[in-house]
């Protein structure tokens, strides 16, 4: 799962809500840090104490993002030809939250960016106290530790270090998913920004890796793509079922008794999967925690929308510049079009808690 946050509104001091002083100064200082660690690749590269592993990664990177803005259409520009070594596993961690009866995500609203589906913050401890305050509040929460973020194209987001953890096929497809970002972003829509990086992020790799003339590399890819698509099946009808659930007039203990019922239904679907096709889901430390509203929001956040991206791709005959100029119109008009685009009739847009 890739997750990033945009914190571009607050970085300019333009906040609307739920972006008070304390938010605005953590963004402000996290993004000076990473910016003021930034070097470009090509002088790490040519430095004699670069290590061999590491010079072997960048190597990889400049491949991937030539390869993007030549063959996929994505930006060129400053953005991932620098690299920034910042000490943490991650370089930002994630809170998303949904009410303890609905599975529609909060939101935060900011100028530019929008409203969106989380929060982010450069501080793990920061990021679960503000989480730990949403949770007295009574809402579902989940936070999750991200390794890249894209600031819309308004700076050069660097390489970092955070993203090296990664193999070499995810960390290519990192890269074209936050350039995605930059070619088409419709303010207030979190899912439907998130699921075209996807769209974008699986098609360019599926392409990498032709190019890279790997095909053992492809057959595994093309397996995990499938079964990632099953899975968002397996969330979204269990989404589903707790979006009817909270539509009924059941009190308090027996909502909170179905919901229950309704998790750990999910949770052995996913079990089954895994026994079945004898991969991972990825989802497994959610187990652990016990899944909640905020996991499952969090998921339709990133997945719900992609079959309709694929159908817009197809339709375009997989030609990725007409694609983009379709989403583009698309993100630039009524919201009506891309709830359509994904399945969702206006008339049934669910409210939003925003804050």
């Amino acid at each position: 799962m890739l997750l990033d946050v945009r914190l571009l509104a607050c970085l300019a001091a333009l906040p609307l809500s739920g972006c008070g002083t304390l938010y605005l100064a953590q963004a402000a200082a996290g993004q000076w840090q990473v910016m003021a660690a930034r070097r470009p690749i090509a002088a790490i590269e040519a430095d004699p104490a670069t290590s061999p592993q590491l010079r072997a990664r960048l190597a990889q990177i400049v491949a991937v993002r030539e390869f993007a803005s030549r063959e996929l259409g994505l930006p060129d520009n400053g953005s991932y030809r620098q690299y920034a070594a910042i000490g943490r596993e991650y370089v930002v961690w994630n809170v998303v939250a949904a009410p303890e009866f609905s599975v529609v995500p909060r939101e935060w609203c900011f100028l530019v960016a929008g409203c969106v589906a989380y929060r982010g913050y450069f501080s793990e401890r920061r990021a679960r106290d503000y989480a730990l305050a949403l949770e007295t509040r009574g809402y579902d929460v989940v936070v999750g530790g991200v390794a890249a973020y894209s600031t819309l194209g308004r700076f050069a987001d660097p390489v970092l270090s955070s993203m090296l953890a990664y193999g070499d096929e995810q960390l290519a497809a990192v890269i074209f998913h936050e350039l995605a970002h930059q070619v088409a972003w419709a303010p207030g829509d979190s899912a439907f920004n998130e699921a075209f990086a996807v769209t974008v992020e699986q098609e360019s790799l599926t392409r990498w890796l032709v190019a890279r003339g790997t095909p053992e590399k492809l057959v595994v890819w093309q397996k995990r793509r499938v079964a990632q698509a099953e899975i968002a099946v397996l969330f979204a009808a269990r989404r589903a079922e707790l979006r009817r659930l909270y539509a009924t007039p059941l009190a308090a203990p027996d909502m909170r008794a179905g919901k229950r019922a309704i998790l750990r239904a999910l949770v052995d679907d996913l079990r089954a999967f895994e026994q079945r096709s004898g991969m991972a889901s990825g989802y497994a430390r959610w187990f652990d925690v016990g899944l909640n509203n905020a996991h499952l929001a969090s998921v339709a956040t990133y997945f719900g929308c992609v079959p309709g991206f694929e159908r817009m791709l197809r339709a375009a005959g997989a030609d990725l510049p007409r694609f983009y100029a379709a989403v583009k119109e698309l993100a630039a008009g009524p919201i009506g079009g891309r709830m359509a685009l994904c399945g969702k009739p206006v008339a049934a847009i669910p409210g939003t808690t925003r804050g």
